[in-house]
């Protein structure tokens, strides 16, 4: 028979014990185990049952006696399951027909005891004794655990600096607390003398006294001391003790030394007696005053501070002997003060040495100090009495402010209050008269006005303190002055007085003929100025949203015209995009301006090429016969004026100068009181002038304007869009052939300066400030035109895409549109760009109806030298194979254009390559995965573009 492990805390009760198995078979077992002393039983019929009793009360169970056969697993596979998440729960496996497999299957699952035993087994002697003792064991070895942790966690305490130490003073463990303060590991300390250790070096106690305190915890006492360390952020208090640790023969064995940080223990400490201290001087220094009298009412003690309130000294308090004397008789109820102990806020009277009467607030408490019972707090109250005065004084001016509806009657008010609110009787009001720029007396005192006669007008412009105070925004008393020009002399010397600005409403002014104004008497003044100050604002913001009301009304009137115009302008657009034609767009802009009231009459004039006069084209409304007496040229009517300068004309009353203006007075005969003439233009293109007459004066206000003139784009971009829309349709085009000389073309300066012939190849790629093109070069090399074009400020950069003996292919990408990208806009093609050695010519193809001269305008403002040399006029050509490439290219965007072209033409598909994918991509300044993909979208839209034009075939067709 094992001996039973010895604990020096052995568990105390009943242990608990989990049967599990068939009821039948667990019986005769679960009774003997329940008769058992200190035998607690909780059975189970199945392992699935057993185990969920397991988690749901962990802890509870101090050991498992099992069957070797359940009814849903073998005892084995419970013991595994149960070992799975309890690893040192003891398990009793009683095996009543059990072989070797399953003994060492039991084994191999670690279970504490294997018994053998008949089908119904009884509790004997000897399983007793194997349950009890696993069952001890186990709850042994737990406790041992829980005071490990319990000691780890005390350990390790985050306040405390702990280290254990061997029987000689050697350092064993220490914990992370005094680690850190050190910022060093464990391994620099360890096995290291305790006296010795940097710990030591950082504070007041000495090594040799480390060693006696050592010394007297292994002879078997507890040392215990307070010592401070030095830290980088302050000083540290710590109460070091030392402890001895003995085994279970009494020896010891080590030493636990524990460092409590006590700082803020002893900060405390110090604050206290520094509190103390402060104490004592504020008692000193307070303006209440305590007095302390026995039950005769003689004084016990006096407040050092005494003085303060009544002017008298200690000593000259106690001459008074009894506090009678000082504050006079039946000042309260001594049986109420028994009662209560504690009486509060008696108001009374009393005069100090100067004879001077001050109001106190008097608590009297029942207290037992040093022979005295009666204890006197007295604050004196007199400044606030006096201000709760001036409070309420002023309170019913502020109240009457309310009501006053000009600053003149504000001022009047103030000034008839001003002695009862404070006392002060020379006071006067000043107001700022922004049209003269002058501070003016609105009212003053007749005392202010006895000492110095009628109060004088005071300008911005002279030296004053009165307008300093005002300009500055600062109160200035009259000490601050020392020749004030804002009253005569007489009227401020030897006095003292404020100059309060009221904000930008004017001054203040308040005068004591006495020569001093005390705190309280300044502070009702403050608050009265601003009280004065809010009652003006209240005036100028009422004034202001009478203003804004009047405004507001002015506002609703114009938004409510602006929002018929807008009604007309969105009805335009409407109509701008149901409009098939220029001719459309123009009579329904007419007719819709016209359709109400708003205006009487609208019209759109062009430019005639030929004669340059503005003819009409469409127009609506009654012109009274104005369209064919009025002169609208650049000097008339303000559609020849818009015309002619390409800018908004706005004429807001007709009838100004009538008598030197002829089209005025024609203009004025038929009713038209206001004009506003608006160009067409989109982009660098004129579509002529939208002029548009009301029957009253300022009919067009800024917003108006806005409008009209944004609709004028609007329609101009309409006009341009359907003569796209028409020319893309039209069989018609006009081949236009320019000669260009001037140097802002980037090929002709680029072909003069390489001297070789350049020609526009491919499309061109529009960029946010400029434009990208391919350029064939011939007769020169490549890297030269690059090294040329690297010279001209309208080009960004220059790449090489393809070179060969007879030339090659360059990239331009330049810093401003390219005239392809404008003459697109209006409807043209650019079909080629050719300069050699400077000769530059250029083809356009103007397809109907796009007007020559829209497009001969575009060109022109680009290139002001270019000259038209010659113009034909053609069918479209209708080659299915030409528009099955634009129908191919509308298909793709600009940049897989662009990619593909640059492939093209830089050898990409030639055999062998000139340039691989990378090389191309660099070109372009896109990744090669980039490149690729492009190339792979252009190449599927071309193949579905081919065969989706492939004609079914049928079946054996």
């Amino acid at each position: 028979m094992e001996p039973t492990p010895r604990s020096a805390d052995p568990p105390a009760g009943p242990i608990s014990v989990l049967v599990v198995g068939d009821p039948n078979w667990r019986t005769p077992l679960v009774a003997d185990l329940s008769a058992a002393d200190e035998t607690l039983v909780t059975t189970a019929a199945r392992g699935h049952d057993g185990y969920e009793w397991l988690t749901a009360q962990p802890g509870e169970v101090d050991c498992i006696v099992c069957s070797l056969d359940l009814a849903d697993m073998s005892g084995v596979r419970f013991l595994e399951v149960v070992r799975a998440a309890y690893p040192d729960l003891p398990v009793v496996l009683l095996a009543s027909d059990g072989d070797e497999a399953t003994a060492s299957r039991a084994v191999a699952a670690d279970v504490t005891e294997y018994v053998p035993v008949d089908d119904r087994p009884s509790l004997t002697d000897d399983l007793l004794r194997r349950v009890r003792r696993a069952a001890v064991r186990y709850r042994t070895a737990r406790a041992r655990r829980r005071r490990a942790r319990q000691f780890d966690a005390l350990f390790d305490d985050p306040r405390t600096f702990m280290w254990v130490l061997d029987s000689s003073g050697v350092i064993r463990r220490t914990n992370r607390t005094a680690l850190d303060f050190l910022d060093a590991p464990a391994t620099s300390v360890v096995d290291a003398s305790f006296a010795d250790s940097p710990w030591w070096e950082r504070s007041e106690t000495t090594p040799d006294e480390i060693r006696d305190a050592l010394r007297t915890a292994r002879n078997g006492s507890v040392t215990r001391f307070e010592t401070a360390f030095s830290a980088p952020d302050g000083r540290v208090e710590l109460d070091v003790s030392f402890r001895p640790v003995t085994d279970r023969d009494g020896a010891i064995v080590s030493v636990v030394v524990e460092a409590l940080d006590v700082s803020e223990r002893a900060n405390l400490e110090r604050e206290l007696r520094e509190s103390e201290e402060l104490h004592r001087v504020t008692l000193n220094n307070m303006t209440d005053t305590v007095l302390v009298t026995d039950d005769s009412g003689e004084f016990t003690y006096i407040c050092p501070n005494v003085h303060y309130i009544f002017g008298y000294s200690v000593e000259e308090i106690r001459d008074l002997e009894r506090i009678d004397a000082l504050l006079g008789d039946d000042l309260f109820d001594r049986e109420t003060l028994d009662s209560q102990g504690l009486l509060t806020n008696i108001e009374c009277t009393a005069t100090d040495r100067a004879g001077r009467e001050h109001t106190l607030l008097v608590n009297v408490k029942r207290v037992s100090i040093q022979g005295g019972t009666t204890l006197y707090s007295c604050r004196d109250i007199t400044k606030r009495k006096d201000r709760e005065r001036a409070l309420t004084a002023l309170h019913r001016t502020s109240r009457d402010l309310l009501y006053a509806e000009t600053t003149p009657e504000i001022a009047s008010l103030v000034i008839d209050d001003v002695t009862d609110i404070f006392d002060v009787d020379e006071c006067a009001v000043y107001l700022f008269d922004t049209d003269a720029n002058e501070l003016w007396p609105a009212a003053a005192t007749d005392a202010i006005e006895s000492l110095s006669g009628p109060l004088p007008t005071v300008r911005l412009d002279e030296s004053s303190a009165l307008g300093r105070a005002f300009v500055d925004r600062t109160t200035l008393t009259f000490d601050d002055v020392t020749e004030s020009d804002a009253f005569p002399v007489t009227a401020v010397e030897r006095r003292s007085g404020l100059f309060i600005p009221l904000s930008d409403h004017g001054v203040f002014v308040a005068a004591d003929e006495r020569g001093t104004l005390d705190e309280v008497t300044r502070e009702i003044i403050d608050l009265l100025a601003a009280t004065v100050e809010a009652a003006l604002d209240r005036i100028e913001r009422e004034d202001e949203l009478r203003e804004r009301d009047r405004e507001l009304q002015r506002r609703n009137r114009q938004l409510s015209r602006l929002n018929r115009t807008n009604e007309i302008i969105r009805e335009i657009d409407r109509a701008l995009v149901r409009a098939d034609s220029r001719e459309e767009i123009e009579a329904e802009v007419c007719e819709l301006l016209t359709a109400s009231d708003r205006f009487e009459f609208a019209w759109v004039g062009d430019t005639d090429p030929g004669t340059g006069d503005l003819e009409p084209r469409s127009w609506a409304g009654d012109d009274r016969g104005y369209l064919d007496a009025a002169d609208f040229t650049a000097r008339g009517d303000p559609a020849g004026r818009t015309a002619a300068a390409d800018s908004v004309t706005v004429v807001p009353n007709v009838a100004d100068d009538l008598q030197d203006t002829s089209w005025r007075r024609e203009a004025i005969s038929r009713g038209f009181q206001s004009i506003l003439s608006v160009p067409l233009t989109h982009g660098d293109v004129a579509y002529g002038t939208l002029s548009v007459y009301a029957g009253r004066p300022n009919a067009f206000d800024d917003r108006a304007r806005t409008v009209l003139s944004e609709l004028g784009e609007t329609i101009a971009s309409a006009i341009q869009s359907v003569e796209r829309k028409r020319a893309l349709v039209s069989d018609t085009v006009v081949e236009l052939d320019y000669r260009i000389t001037d140097e802002n073309c980037v090929l002709h300066a680029l072909s003069r300066r390489a001297d070789c012939a350049l020609e526009l190849r491919g499309g061109v790629r529009e960029l946010d400030s400029g434009a990208r093109i391919l350029v064939a070069v011939s007769g020169g090399s490549p890297s030269e035109v690059a090294a040329a074009a690297n010279a001209i400020v309208a080009v960004e950069s220059v790449r090489v895409v393809s070179s060969d003996d007879e030339g090659g292919l360059v990239q331009l990408t330049l810093t401003a549109p390219f005239i392809a990208t404008r003459l697109a806009e209006s409807g043209a093609t650019l079909e080629r760009l050719r300069s050699d050695g400077g000769d530059t010519t250029a083809t356009v193809f103007v397809p109907s109806p796009v007007a020559v001269r829209t497009i001969d305008d575009v060109l022109s403002n680009a290139y002001p030298s270019s000259e038209l040399v010659a113009r034909r006029e053609r069918e479209r050509p209708t080659d299915t194979g030409s528009r099955f490439r634009d129908g191919f290219l509308s298909d793709i965007t600009h940049r897989q254009l662009e990619v593909v072209q640059t492939a093209y033409y830089s050898g990409y598909f030639e055999s062998p390559r000139a340039n691989d994918g990378a090389a191309v991509a660099a070109m372009l300044d896109i990744s090669s995965a980039a490149f690729y993909e492009h190339m792979r979208k252009v190449q599927r839209k071309l193949l579905a573009a081919v065969f989706d034009r492939i004609p079914s075939v049928p079946n054996g067709g």
